[in-house]
Protein backbone atom coordinates (compact mmCIF):
# COMPACT_ATOMS: atom_id res chain seq x y z
CA UNK A 1 0.00 0.00 0.00
CA UNK A 2 1.15 3.42 -0.14
CA UNK A 3 2.96 4.91 2.72
CA UNK A 4 1.75 7.82 4.43
CA UNK A 5 5.13 10.44 3.58
CA UNK A 6 6.06 12.87 6.47
CA UNK A 7 8.56 15.00 6.65
CA UNK A 8 9.86 17.21 9.42
CA UNK A 9 11.45 20.24 8.75
CA UNK A 10 12.50 21.98 11.81
CA UNK A 11 15.38 22.19 13.86
CA UNK A 12 17.41 18.82 15.24
CA UNK A 13 16.93 19.43 18.66
CA UNK A 14 13.02 20.96 17.94
CA UNK A 15 9.82 19.78 21.28
CA UNK A 16 8.57 17.66 17.75
CA UNK A 17 11.98 15.54 16.88
CA UNK A 18 12.90 15.26 20.65
CA UNK A 19 9.12 13.79 20.48
CA UNK A 20 10.23 11.31 17.95
CA UNK A 21 13.17 10.13 18.99
CA UNK A 22 11.16 9.38 22.90
CA UNK A 23 8.65 7.51 20.31
CA UNK A 24 11.32 5.48 18.49
CA UNK A 25 12.57 4.32 22.03
CA UNK A 26 8.85 3.25 23.01
CA UNK A 27 8.42 1.52 20.29
CA UNK A 28 11.46 -0.30 20.79
CA UNK A 29 12.60 0.22 17.30
CA UNK A 30 16.33 -0.81 16.60
CA UNK A 31 18.83 1.93 16.67
CA UNK A 32 21.58 -0.47 15.45
CA UNK A 33 22.36 -3.41 14.19
CA UNK A 34 23.96 -6.26 15.96
CA UNK A 35 27.89 -6.64 15.87
CA UNK A 36 27.58 -9.85 13.89
CA UNK A 37 25.80 -8.95 11.87
CA UNK A 38 27.27 -5.55 11.03
CA UNK A 39 30.55 -7.30 10.58
CA UNK A 40 29.08 -9.38 7.92
CA UNK A 41 27.40 -6.57 6.06
CA UNK A 42 31.07 -4.80 6.53
CA UNK A 43 32.71 -8.36 5.01
CA UNK A 44 30.68 -8.91 2.23
CA UNK A 45 30.41 -4.97 1.17
CA UNK A 46 33.99 -5.19 0.71
CA UNK A 47 33.74 -8.93 -1.25
CA UNK A 48 30.39 -9.00 -2.97
CA UNK A 49 29.53 -13.19 -3.68
CA UNK A 50 26.72 -14.28 -6.38
CA UNK A 51 24.11 -15.97 -4.54
CA UNK A 52 25.09 -20.39 -6.11
CA UNK A 53 21.68 -22.54 -6.84
CA UNK A 54 22.20 -24.58 -3.42
CA UNK A 55 21.63 -21.45 -1.91
CA UNK A 56 25.48 -21.06 -0.32
CA UNK A 57 27.32 -17.88 -1.74
CA UNK A 58 29.81 -18.84 -4.61
CA UNK A 59 33.01 -16.19 -5.18
CA UNK A 60 33.92 -17.91 -8.34
CA UNK A 61 31.34 -17.47 -10.62
CA UNK A 62 31.29 -14.50 -12.85
CA UNK A 63 28.43 -11.99 -13.76
CA UNK A 64 26.79 -11.12 -17.24
CA UNK A 65 28.42 -8.01 -18.29
CA UNK A 66 25.20 -5.50 -18.52
CA UNK A 67 27.18 -2.34 -17.73
CA UNK A 68 27.01 -0.95 -21.57
CA UNK A 69 23.09 -0.68 -20.36
CA UNK A 70 22.94 3.44 -19.90
CA UNK A 71 20.90 2.82 -16.76
CA UNK A 72 19.42 5.70 -14.66
CA UNK A 73 17.46 6.44 -10.97
CA UNK A 74 14.55 8.19 -10.21
CA UNK A 75 14.13 9.17 -6.95
CA UNK A 76 13.61 12.27 -4.98
CA UNK A 77 16.60 14.44 -3.63
CA UNK A 78 17.96 12.51 -0.94
CA UNK A 79 16.65 9.21 -1.57
CA UNK A 80 19.50 7.34 0.23
CA UNK A 81 18.50 3.31 -0.65
CA UNK A 82 18.87 3.46 -4.48
CA UNK A 83 17.55 -0.04 -5.27
CA UNK A 84 15.78 0.13 -8.79
CA UNK A 85 17.15 1.88 -11.89
CA UNK A 86 15.34 1.56 -15.85
CA UNK A 87 16.72 1.84 -19.29
CA UNK A 88 13.77 2.59 -22.07
CA UNK A 89 14.03 2.03 -25.91
CA UNK A 90 11.94 1.28 -28.69
CA UNK A 91 11.70 -2.60 -29.99
CA UNK A 92 12.99 -2.95 -33.89
CA UNK A 93 9.00 -3.33 -35.47
CA UNK A 94 7.19 -1.75 -32.91
CA UNK A 95 6.81 -1.65 -29.11
CA UNK A 96 9.29 -1.27 -26.27
CA UNK A 97 11.47 -2.97 -24.03
CA UNK A 98 12.02 -2.03 -20.18
CA UNK A 99 15.72 -2.94 -19.10
CA UNK A 100 14.56 -2.60 -14.98
CA UNK A 101 18.21 -3.14 -12.61
CA UNK A 102 17.19 -3.61 -9.38
CA UNK A 103 19.47 -4.16 -6.29
CA UNK A 104 20.76 -7.42 -6.00
CA UNK A 105 20.68 -7.71 -2.35
CA UNK A 106 21.05 -11.49 -2.08
CA UNK A 107 25.08 -11.07 -3.27
CA UNK A 108 25.88 -9.77 0.19
CA UNK A 109 23.54 -11.67 2.49
CA UNK A 110 24.37 -15.33 3.28
CA UNK A 111 21.34 -17.49 4.07
CA UNK A 112 21.18 -18.53 7.88
CA UNK A 113 24.13 -16.46 8.91
CA UNK A 114 23.83 -13.23 11.26
CA UNK A 115 22.58 -10.73 8.72
CA UNK A 116 19.55 -12.61 7.26
CA UNK A 117 18.67 -13.64 11.05
CA UNK A 118 18.56 -9.43 11.58
CA UNK A 119 16.58 -8.59 8.44
CA UNK A 120 14.52 -11.46 8.99
CA UNK A 121 13.50 -9.56 12.80
CA UNK A 122 13.04 -6.15 11.14
CA UNK A 123 11.45 -7.06 7.90
CA UNK A 124 11.08 -3.88 6.74
CA UNK A 125 12.87 -0.58 6.59
CA UNK A 126 10.54 2.20 9.04
CA UNK A 127 10.14 5.11 8.33
CA UNK A 128 9.74 8.06 10.76
CA UNK A 129 8.79 12.13 10.16
CA UNK A 130 12.71 12.80 10.74
CA UNK A 131 14.81 9.38 10.17
CA UNK A 132 14.46 5.99 9.09
CA UNK A 133 15.16 2.62 10.50
CA UNK A 134 17.05 0.43 7.71
CA UNK A 135 16.34 -3.31 7.30
CA UNK A 136 19.87 -3.42 6.02
CA UNK A 137 23.28 -1.77 7.50
CA UNK A 138 23.44 1.50 5.56
CA UNK A 139 27.23 0.25 3.94
CA UNK A 140 25.35 -1.72 2.19
CA UNK A 141 21.60 -0.30 1.64
CA UNK A 142 23.45 2.80 1.10
CA UNK A 143 26.89 2.07 -0.56
CA UNK A 144 27.79 -1.32 -2.04
CA UNK A 145 24.28 -2.66 -2.58
CA UNK A 146 23.06 0.46 -3.63
CA UNK A 147 22.34 1.62 -7.21
CA UNK A 148 24.72 4.60 -6.95
CA UNK A 149 25.73 6.68 -10.00
CA UNK A 150 28.77 5.34 -11.85
CA UNK A 151 29.58 2.68 -9.27
CA UNK A 152 29.45 -0.86 -11.07
CA UNK A 153 27.02 -3.56 -8.95
CA UNK A 154 25.45 -6.56 -9.12
CA UNK A 155 21.92 -6.42 -10.27
CA UNK A 156 18.84 -8.84 -10.78
CA UNK A 157 18.06 -7.46 -14.42
CA UNK A 158 14.43 -7.51 -15.99
CA UNK A 159 14.04 -7.31 -19.30
CA UNK A 160 10.36 -6.60 -20.21
CA UNK A 161 9.33 -6.43 -23.73
CA UNK A 162 5.59 -4.64 -24.21
CA UNK A 163 3.27 -3.99 -27.36
CA UNK A 164 2.74 -0.84 -29.21
CA UNK A 165 -0.37 -0.37 -26.78
CA UNK A 166 1.91 -0.97 -23.44
CA UNK A 167 0.58 -4.91 -23.05
CA UNK A 168 3.38 -7.33 -21.74
CA UNK A 169 5.06 -8.72 -24.91
CA UNK A 170 7.65 -10.90 -23.18
CA UNK A 171 9.98 -11.29 -19.85
CA UNK A 172 13.57 -12.41 -19.30
CA UNK A 173 15.25 -11.97 -15.58
CA UNK A 174 18.64 -12.97 -14.80
CA UNK A 175 22.07 -12.01 -13.15
CA UNK A 176 23.98 -9.12 -14.26
CA UNK A 177 26.63 -6.36 -13.55
CA UNK A 178 25.21 -3.00 -14.39
CA UNK A 179 26.56 0.74 -13.90
CA UNK A 180 23.68 3.60 -13.18
CA UNK A 181 24.88 6.32 -15.82
CA UNK A 182 22.88 9.20 -13.75
CA UNK A 183 20.69 9.79 -10.54
CA UNK A 184 18.11 11.68 -11.66
CA UNK A 185 15.70 14.06 -9.59
CA UNK A 186 12.21 13.58 -10.43
CA UNK A 187 11.38 17.59 -10.02
CA UNK A 188 14.15 18.03 -12.70
CA UNK A 189 13.18 15.09 -15.07
CA UNK A 190 9.35 16.41 -15.17
CA UNK A 191 11.05 20.21 -16.21
CA UNK A 192 12.89 18.63 -19.00
CA UNK A 193 9.76 16.69 -20.16
CA UNK A 194 7.56 19.62 -20.17
CA UNK A 195 9.80 22.19 -22.06
CA UNK A 196 10.47 19.65 -24.45
CA UNK A 197 14.35 19.29 -23.73
CA UNK A 198 14.08 15.37 -22.09
CA UNK A 199 16.36 12.90 -24.45
CA UNK A 200 14.63 9.75 -25.72
CA UNK A 201 14.75 7.59 -22.67
CA UNK A 202 12.77 9.94 -20.50
CA UNK A 203 10.45 11.06 -23.30
CA UNK A 204 9.83 7.27 -23.03
CA UNK A 205 9.17 7.16 -19.65
CA UNK A 206 5.78 9.29 -19.89
CA UNK A 207 5.12 7.39 -22.83
CA UNK A 208 4.89 3.87 -21.60
CA UNK A 209 3.95 5.02 -18.44
CA UNK A 210 0.78 7.30 -19.79
CA UNK A 211 0.15 3.96 -21.79
CA UNK A 212 0.48 2.17 -18.75
CA UNK A 213 -2.08 4.21 -16.93
CA UNK A 214 -4.27 3.69 -19.70
CA UNK A 215 -4.19 -0.38 -19.42
CA UNK A 216 -4.65 0.51 -15.36
CA UNK A 217 -8.18 2.27 -16.29
CA UNK A 218 -8.78 -0.86 -18.49
CA UNK A 219 -8.31 -3.51 -15.41
CA UNK A 220 -10.31 -1.29 -13.26
CA UNK A 221 -7.36 -0.82 -10.97
CA UNK A 222 -7.55 1.31 -8.10
CA UNK A 223 -4.62 4.06 -8.01
CA UNK A 224 -3.46 6.24 -5.43
CA UNK A 225 -1.58 9.69 -5.19
CA UNK A 226 -0.82 10.05 -2.15
CA UNK A 227 0.27 13.60 -1.56
CA UNK A 228 3.55 14.25 1.01
CA UNK A 229 2.87 15.69 4.28
CA UNK A 230 5.51 18.42 5.77
CA UNK A 231 5.34 19.41 9.10
CA UNK A 232 6.48 23.33 9.23
CA UNK A 233 7.21 25.51 12.68
CA UNK A 234 5.97 28.60 12.27
CA UNK A 235 6.27 31.19 15.07
CA UNK A 236 5.98 28.27 17.49
CA UNK A 237 3.21 26.58 15.92
CA UNK A 238 3.17 23.73 13.03
CA UNK A 239 0.76 23.16 10.39
CA UNK A 240 0.64 20.92 7.78
CA UNK A 241 1.25 21.58 3.63
CA UNK A 242 1.44 19.25 1.08
CA UNK A 243 3.40 18.46 -1.59
CA UNK A 244 1.52 16.77 -4.60
CA UNK A 245 3.14 13.73 -6.17
CA UNK A 246 5.00 14.86 -10.26
CA UNK A 247 3.19 13.07 -13.21
CA UNK A 248 6.56 11.65 -13.51
CA UNK A 249 6.46 9.66 -10.41
CA UNK A 250 3.14 8.06 -11.47
CA UNK A 251 5.04 6.98 -14.55
CA UNK A 252 8.04 5.38 -12.60
CA UNK A 253 5.77 3.70 -10.31
CA UNK A 254 4.04 2.14 -13.53
CA UNK A 255 7.12 0.07 -14.15
CA UNK A 256 7.18 -0.83 -10.40
CA UNK A 257 3.95 -2.13 -11.27
CA UNK A 258 4.61 -3.56 -14.61
CA UNK A 259 7.66 -5.56 -12.88
CA UNK A 260 5.50 -6.58 -9.85
CA UNK A 261 2.51 -7.77 -11.96
CA UNK A 262 5.37 -9.99 -13.91
CA UNK A 263 6.96 -11.34 -11.36
CA UNK A 264 3.55 -12.71 -10.32
CA UNK A 265 2.78 -14.15 -13.54
CA UNK A 266 6.17 -15.86 -13.26
CA UNK A 267 5.82 -17.49 -9.93
CA UNK A 268 2.01 -18.67 -10.43
CA UNK A 269 3.65 -20.05 -13.98
CA UNK A 270 6.67 -21.79 -12.16
CA UNK A 271 3.73 -22.93 -9.52
CA UNK A 272 6.01 -21.76 -6.51
CA UNK A 273 6.16 -18.04 -5.20
CA UNK A 274 4.53 -15.93 -3.22
CA UNK A 275 1.92 -12.95 -3.66
CA UNK A 276 0.84 -9.85 -2.48
CA UNK A 277 -2.74 -10.03 -2.30
CA UNK A 278 -5.65 -8.00 -1.42
CA UNK A 279 -9.38 -8.63 -1.35
CA UNK A 280 -11.91 -5.88 -2.91
CA UNK A 281 -12.22 -2.84 -0.52
CA UNK A 282 -16.00 -2.96 -0.83
CA UNK A 283 -15.70 -6.39 1.45
CA UNK A 284 -12.73 -5.12 3.56
CA UNK A 285 -13.43 -4.06 7.40
CA UNK A 286 -12.67 -0.48 8.29
CA UNK A 287 -10.18 -0.62 11.34
CA UNK A 288 -10.86 1.16 13.99
CA UNK A 289 -8.74 3.56 16.36
CA UNK A 290 -8.26 0.70 18.34
CA UNK A 291 -8.21 -1.74 15.80
CA UNK A 292 -11.34 -3.33 16.00
CA UNK A 293 -13.67 -4.01 12.59
CA UNK A 294 -15.96 -1.44 12.06
CA UNK A 295 -19.65 -2.71 11.18
CA UNK A 296 -20.01 0.10 8.72
CA UNK A 297 -17.28 -1.36 6.37
CA UNK A 298 -14.09 0.67 4.87
CA UNK A 299 -16.01 2.34 1.91
CA UNK A 300 -19.08 3.50 3.85
CA UNK A 301 -16.44 5.38 6.23
CA UNK A 302 -14.44 6.57 3.53
CA UNK A 303 -17.85 8.35 2.00
CA UNK A 304 -18.73 10.04 5.13
CA UNK A 305 -14.87 11.45 5.25
CA UNK A 306 -14.98 12.83 1.73
CA UNK A 307 -18.30 14.52 3.13
CA UNK A 308 -16.83 15.93 6.06
CA UNK A 309 -13.70 17.19 3.94
CA UNK A 310 -16.48 18.67 1.18
CA UNK A 311 -15.26 16.28 -2.09
CA UNK A 312 -17.77 15.45 -4.10
CA UNK A 313 -18.57 11.95 -4.13
CA UNK A 314 -21.45 10.87 -6.44
CA UNK A 315 -23.55 7.58 -5.50
CA UNK A 316 -22.75 6.29 -8.70
CA UNK A 317 -19.00 7.01 -9.01
CA UNK A 318 -17.08 3.75 -7.62
CA UNK A 319 -13.68 4.43 -6.04
CA UNK A 320 -11.29 3.30 -8.29
CA UNK A 321 -13.09 5.75 -10.45
CA UNK A 322 -13.44 8.86 -7.98
CA UNK A 323 -9.53 8.51 -7.20
CA UNK A 324 -8.99 9.76 -10.58
CA UNK A 325 -11.09 12.75 -10.54
CA UNK A 326 -8.70 13.91 -7.17
CA UNK A 327 -6.09 16.84 -7.81
CA UNK A 328 -3.76 16.18 -4.98
CA UNK A 329 -2.81 19.79 -5.00
CA UNK A 330 -6.27 20.82 -3.74
CA UNK A 331 -5.75 20.64 0.36
CA UNK A 332 -9.27 18.68 1.14
CA UNK A 333 -8.37 16.31 -2.13
CA UNK A 334 -4.70 15.84 -0.36
CA UNK A 335 -6.25 14.85 2.99
CA UNK A 336 -9.21 12.43 1.59
CA UNK A 337 -5.92 11.23 -0.62
CA UNK A 338 -4.35 10.28 2.52
CA UNK A 339 -7.16 8.72 4.22
CA UNK A 340 -7.93 6.19 1.08
CA UNK A 341 -4.13 4.79 1.95
CA UNK A 342 -5.56 3.01 5.06
CA UNK A 343 -8.63 1.33 2.46
CA UNK A 344 -5.71 -1.00 0.87
CA UNK A 345 -4.76 -2.48 4.57
CA UNK A 346 -5.58 -5.24 4.34
CA UNK A 347 -3.42 -6.94 2.27
CA UNK A 348 -1.66 -9.76 2.95
CA UNK A 349 1.38 -12.64 1.21
CA UNK A 350 -0.10 -15.77 -0.18
CA UNK A 351 3.23 -18.35 -1.04
CA UNK A 352 2.55 -21.59 -2.73
CA UNK A 353 4.73 -24.21 -3.56
CA UNK A 354 4.01 -27.21 -6.08
CA UNK A 355 0.92 -26.19 -7.24
CA UNK A 356 -0.61 -22.15 -8.01
CA UNK A 357 -3.70 -21.38 -5.81
CA UNK A 358 -6.93 -20.85 -7.55
CA UNK A 359 -7.46 -17.53 -9.18
CA UNK A 360 -9.92 -16.58 -6.85
CA UNK A 361 -6.86 -16.12 -4.24
CA UNK A 362 -4.26 -14.56 -6.33
CA UNK A 363 -6.06 -11.28 -7.01
CA UNK A 364 -4.68 -8.03 -5.82
CA UNK A 365 -7.91 -5.79 -5.64
CA UNK A 366 -5.74 -2.19 -5.57
CA UNK A 367 -3.62 -3.62 -9.00
CA UNK A 368 -6.76 -5.31 -10.70
CA UNK A 369 -3.96 -8.65 -11.28
CA UNK A 370 -1.70 -11.08 -9.73
CA UNK A 371 1.16 -8.90 -7.95
CA UNK A 372 3.96 -9.53 -6.14
CA UNK A 373 6.52 -7.31 -3.96
CA UNK A 374 9.65 -7.57 -5.92
CA UNK A 375 11.04 -3.75 -6.67
CA UNK A 376 12.19 -2.95 -3.09
CA UNK A 377 14.34 -5.49 -1.91
CA UNK A 378 16.73 -2.88 0.21
CA UNK A 379 13.60 -2.09 2.32
CA UNK A 380 11.21 -5.00 2.07
CA UNK A 381 12.48 -8.22 2.99
CA UNK A 382 10.13 -10.18 1.02
CA UNK A 383 11.71 -8.74 -2.83
CA UNK A 384 14.87 -10.80 -1.96
CA UNK A 385 12.96 -14.01 -1.99
CA UNK A 386 10.95 -13.04 -4.93
CA UNK A 387 13.96 -12.12 -6.93
CA UNK A 388 15.28 -15.78 -6.38
CA UNK A 389 12.12 -17.14 -7.18
CA UNK A 390 11.74 -15.00 -10.60
CA UNK A 391 15.27 -15.91 -11.22
CA UNK A 392 14.66 -19.56 -11.34
CA UNK A 393 11.27 -19.45 -13.33
CA UNK A 394 12.76 -17.50 -15.60
CA UNK A 395 15.79 -20.26 -15.90
CA UNK A 396 13.16 -22.92 -15.82
CA UNK A 397 15.19 -24.09 -12.81
CA UNK A 398 13.81 -25.09 -9.03
CA UNK A 399 14.27 -22.44 -6.81
CA UNK A 400 16.82 -22.64 -3.96
CA UNK A 401 16.33 -24.08 -1.27
CA UNK A 402 16.95 -21.75 1.18
CA UNK A 403 14.25 -19.76 -0.61
CA UNK A 404 11.64 -22.69 -0.56
CA UNK A 405 12.44 -23.62 2.96
CA UNK A 406 11.39 -20.20 3.96
CA UNK A 407 8.49 -19.85 2.18
CA UNK A 408 6.01 -21.22 4.12
CA UNK A 409 6.54 -18.66 7.21
CA UNK A 410 7.35 -15.92 4.85
CA UNK A 411 3.59 -14.69 4.66
CA UNK A 412 3.29 -14.54 8.57
CA UNK A 413 7.01 -12.90 8.98
CA UNK A 414 5.82 -10.17 6.37
CA UNK A 415 2.56 -9.33 8.40
CA UNK A 416 4.33 -8.93 11.60
CA UNK A 417 6.61 -6.31 10.02
CA UNK A 418 3.49 -4.71 7.75
CA UNK A 419 1.71 -4.04 11.30
CA UNK A 420 4.70 -3.25 12.79
CA UNK A 421 5.21 -0.23 9.95
CA UNK A 422 1.14 0.29 10.28
CA UNK A 423 2.39 0.75 14.20
CA UNK A 424 4.68 3.36 13.52
CA UNK A 425 2.77 5.59 10.93
CA UNK A 426 -0.01 5.44 13.69
CA UNK A 427 1.92 6.39 16.30
CA UNK A 428 3.91 9.48 13.91
CA UNK A 429 0.37 10.58 12.68
CA UNK A 430 -0.73 10.68 16.59
CA UNK A 431 2.32 12.77 17.58
CA UNK A 432 2.37 15.08 14.72
CA UNK A 433 -1.80 15.82 14.50
CA UNK A 434 -0.96 16.53 19.05
CA UNK A 435 1.93 18.82 17.48
CA UNK A 436 -0.42 20.98 15.41
CA UNK A 437 -3.08 21.37 18.07
CA UNK A 438 -0.92 21.04 21.19
CA UNK A 439 -1.99 25.41 21.80
CA UNK A 440 -5.64 24.56 20.79
CA UNK A 441 -6.86 22.40 23.80
CA UNK A 442 -10.07 23.76 24.72
CA UNK A 443 -11.31 24.85 21.41
CA UNK A 444 -14.20 23.74 19.79
CA UNK A 445 -13.66 22.88 16.06
CA UNK A 446 -16.66 21.19 12.98
CA UNK A 447 -16.15 17.95 12.31
CA UNK A 448 -17.95 15.03 11.16
CA UNK A 449 -18.13 11.43 13.39
CA UNK A 450 -17.16 8.93 10.79
CA UNK A 451 -17.34 6.30 13.03
CA UNK A 452 -18.88 5.40 16.26
CA UNK A 453 -18.18 1.83 18.34
CA UNK A 454 -21.01 -0.91 18.28
CA UNK A 455 -21.04 -1.45 21.79
CA UNK A 456 -20.90 2.12 22.98
CA UNK A 457 -22.42 4.77 20.74
CA UNK A 458 -21.16 7.44 23.09
CA UNK A 459 -17.15 6.51 21.93
CA UNK A 460 -16.33 6.98 18.55
CA UNK A 461 -14.00 9.09 15.59
CA UNK A 462 -14.56 12.08 14.29
CA UNK A 463 -12.80 14.02 11.56
CA UNK A 464 -12.28 17.71 11.81
CA UNK A 465 -12.85 20.18 8.52
CA UNK A 466 -9.72 22.04 9.33
CA UNK A 467 -7.25 21.06 10.13
CA UNK A 468 -7.90 17.44 8.58
CA UNK A 469 -6.92 15.82 12.03
CA UNK A 470 -8.42 12.44 12.58
CA UNK A 471 -9.11 11.49 16.72
CA UNK A 472 -11.39 9.65 19.01
CA UNK A 473 -14.28 11.57 20.14
CA UNK A 474 -17.08 10.67 23.41
CA UNK A 475 -20.18 12.29 23.70
CA UNK A 476 -20.87 14.96 26.09
CA UNK A 477 -21.66 13.97 29.67
CA UNK A 478 -25.44 13.23 29.91
CA UNK A 479 -26.13 14.24 26.27
CA UNK A 480 -27.24 12.27 23.29
CA UNK A 481 -25.05 9.49 21.53
CA UNK A 482 -22.75 10.14 18.62
CA UNK A 483 -24.61 10.82 15.39
CA UNK A 484 -23.07 9.14 12.67
CA UNK A 485 -22.07 10.61 9.29
CA UNK A 486 -23.57 14.43 10.53
CA UNK A 487 -21.19 17.25 11.15
CA UNK A 488 -20.98 18.11 14.84
CA UNK A 489 -18.77 21.00 17.34
CA UNK A 490 -16.09 19.07 18.73
CA UNK A 491 -14.06 20.62 21.51
CA UNK A 492 -10.33 19.33 21.77
CA UNK A 493 -9.55 18.37 25.34
CA UNK A 494 -6.14 16.58 25.06
CA UNK A 495 -2.88 17.06 22.45
CA UNK A 496 0.39 16.39 24.14
CA UNK A 497 2.61 15.73 21.42
CA UNK A 498 4.36 12.54 22.68
CA UNK A 499 2.67 11.17 25.49
CA UNK A 500 -1.11 11.88 24.67
CA UNK A 501 -2.93 11.82 21.19
CA UNK A 502 -5.65 14.31 20.71
CA UNK A 503 -9.03 13.71 21.94
CA UNK A 504 -12.40 15.43 21.23
CA UNK A 505 -15.73 15.48 23.35
CA UNK A 506 -18.67 16.60 21.72
CA UNK A 507 -19.66 20.19 22.53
Amino acid sequence: MPRLHMHVTDAAESPLRLALHELRGRLETPDHFPPTAQAEADSAARAPRIPAADGAVAGEHTLEDATDLPLFTLDPPGSPDLDQAVFLARRPGGGYRVHHALADIAAFVTPGGALDAEAHHRVTTLHFPDERVPLYPPVLSEGAACLLPDRDRPAVLWQLDLDADGAPAGVRVRRALVRSRAGLDQAAVQKSLDDGTAEEPLALLREIGQLREEQEVARGAISLNVPEQDIVEEDGRYRLAYRAPLPVHGWHAQISLLTGMAAAELMLSAGTGILRTLPSPTHAPALAQGGHPSPEGSVARLRLTARALGVDWPHHTSYAALLRTLDPRRPAHAAFLQDCAALLRGAGYTAFDGTAPPASEVLHAAVAAPYAHATAPLRRLVDRYTSELCLAASAGTEAPSWVRGALAGLPEEMELGTRRAHRVERACADLVEAALLRDRVGEVFEGMVVEIQEADPTQGTVHLVDPAVIGPVEAAPEGPALPLGRRIPVRLAEADPGHRPVRFTAA
